[in-house]
């Protein structure tokens, strides 16, 4: 179908200015991006073969403009543009991460700064941030991605990256496709396991958030963690 099929209140440009950004898809977003399609090809449609052909959205940071423009309806000016959408984010999220790096530990914060993360999914997305000893964050890892119901996550894997990043300490966060950001009991013997091993490793765990429909739970801020 193409944009102009589509109902007014419907279309991506009309649905952002309405309702803001985050309320898109990853699809919708890029046909904003992109404008237009081809004769043969709607920009919807152009949109999902660029996320199909890249599997996972966190996949698209190392877009190259020979790898978009091998994919059919892809030319050299939707190629530099996404090449450049992409260049522009990165260094907004470094400058964002290097200014906010001391209030980024609080729950409130880490919320607002990535909730985006999870918009969409209809399955559990396990992220893990990673911090060196002046709480600069130095590296973000999506590390799982579960069924619907359970994400499967080993504490090895968390703590893996700590050690190539040589993080001091560690905040994870994950969604709950249900809304429901009450913590299962999964997510608490994960999360005593990780207080553990992080006290052993000197590595400590910061926090646990469960990210949900617009609301967050804090496994910090609810007393079930405590570094300080």
């Amino acid at each position: 179908m193409k944009i102009k099929d589509i109902p007014n209140s419907e279309r991506p440009r009309e649905r952002l200015i309405e309702y803001g950004s985050a309320s898109l898809s990853n699809e919708e977003l890029l046909s904003i991006i992109l404008r237009c399609g081809t004769k043969d090809k709607s920009v919807k449609d152009l949109s999902f073969e660029i996320l199909q052909e890249f599997k996972n959205i966190t996949n698209l940071k190392d877009v190259t403009i020979n790898k978009l423009i091998s994919i059919k309806g892809i030319g050299l000016t939707k190629a530099t543009i996404i090449v450049s959408v992409v260049e522009l984010g990165k260094r907004i999220l470094l400058s964002d991460n290097k200014s906010n790096t001391v209030g980024y530990t609080n729950p409130s914060v880490i919320y607002q700064n990535t909730k985006y993360l999870f918009n969409d999914k209809k399955q559990e997305f396990f992220y893990c941030f990673y911090f060196d000893n002046k709480q600069h964050l130095i590296g973000k890892e999506l590390l799982f991605v579960g069924t619907v119901n359970k994400s499967l996550v080993h504490p090895r894997e968390v703590f893996k990256y700590a050690y190539l990043y040589s993080a001091t300490s560690i905040i994870c966060i994950h969604n709950h496709p249900s809304g429901d950001v009450n913590p299962s009991i999964e997510d608490i013997d994960l999360t005593n396991a990780l207080i553990e091993i992080g006290h052993i490793q000197k590595i400590p765990l910061l926090d646990h958030i469960i990210i949900g429909n617009n609301n967050y739970y804090s496994f910090s801020d609810n007393g079930k963690i405590n570094n300080r």
